[in-house]
This record gives structure tokens, sequence and C-alpha cells, in this order.
């Protein structure tokens, strides 16, 4: 489900500019999401506040760093408020969590089935994440699975998150 008033326990996707976003763009497309509109997500947490990964660690933050920007808020359908809570309170374990460019190139590794060994490990890791795989952590330490196709634990950008919340939403709206 898609809307514009964000929940506690909502994921939040949205542009980055420059050279960073394009990055994470070509990032996205190795892994076979395409060269898609949204290169980050975010959780959004009690109090207009909200938890994201970001080159400096994972850092728990205001939400009004995205009021004006094109950001969209995106839940699973079925999430109760009882998940809700256990979402967010799983967010706080990973302040300070590394950001790790290094992950994309790991999850595009296994896309093309390199036999690295290791891989599914530390595509797996919660040492280091990126947004989408810190998002989907949350999700998973509160026991909601968003992804049922038999994917590595970790195995997330931005733009799967969309494709799996969001896409086929707005695609239905626009049949309409």
């Amino acid at each position: 489900m898609i809307h514009t008033d964000p929940l506690p326990g909502d994921i939040g996707l949205t542009q980055i500019p420059g050279s960073a976003g394009t990055l994470i763009r070509i990032g996205q497309w190795l892994n076979g999401n395409g060269f898609a509109d949204y290169e980050h997500a975010f959780l959004v947490l009690p109090d207009g506040r909200l938890l994201q990964a970001e080159p400096g660690g994972a850092r728990m933050a205001s939400l009004e760093e995205y009021s004006g920007k094109r950001t969209l808020y995106a839940y699973p359908p079925e999430l109760t408020d009882g998940q809700r809570a256990a979402i967010c309170t799983a967010a706080a374990r990973y302040v300070g969590v590394p950001y790790s460019f290094l992950d994309y190139a790991a999850i595009a590794s296994h896309r093309f089935r390199l036999p690295i060994p290791g891989l599914r490990r530390y595509v797996a890791s919660t040492r280091h994440m990126i947004c989408s795989q810190l998002v989907d952590q949350c999700y998973q330490d509160a026991g909601v699975h968003l992804f049922n196709d038999n994917r590595w634990p970790g195995y997330v950008t931005p733009e799967a998150l969309y494709d799996l919340l969001a896409k086929g939403q707005r695609e239905q709206r626009a049949a309409a």
C-alpha cells in the first residue's frame, strides 16, 4: 500500500540527486532492478523521526528532512499496529551500523552467479548495510518478511522495495 501521510513502520522511498544517486541507479541496474526512480529507502519512526543508512553510518533523523521532496511511503497491506511497533523497536539496534557501497557489488555478484566464497554471509551481514537492507532487516527482526521469493537475506535494493510494495498499486491506479 502507498500513501502520502507517513506512519511509524512505513518505508519511505525517495530519490538521491547527483553522482551518489547515479551510482546507486547503476548498482540497482546491475542487480536487475532497472535504471529506476527510487535510490533511497528509510524507515519511519514515531514522533516524526526516521532511521536511514547513509555513508557515515545508520542514524536517526527528523522526517522533516524529506518534506518538499518527492517521497513515497509504502507498507505491506496486512501490517498490524503491533508489527509497526516491533519494527520501530528493532530500528534502535541499528543506529551507527556502517554503510557499505560494496553491498551493491556483492548483490550484483550473486545475481551474476559469481562463485565467491562467503558471499551469502557477506550479503546477509548486519555489520554493514545499504539503506534498503536496513529497512528489510528491521522488518525481519519484527517477524515481518517482505519477500517470499526465497531470496538471500540482505538481497534487497530500494527499487526492489518499490517494486514489491508500490509499483503494482501505482499501475492499478493508472489503469483505472
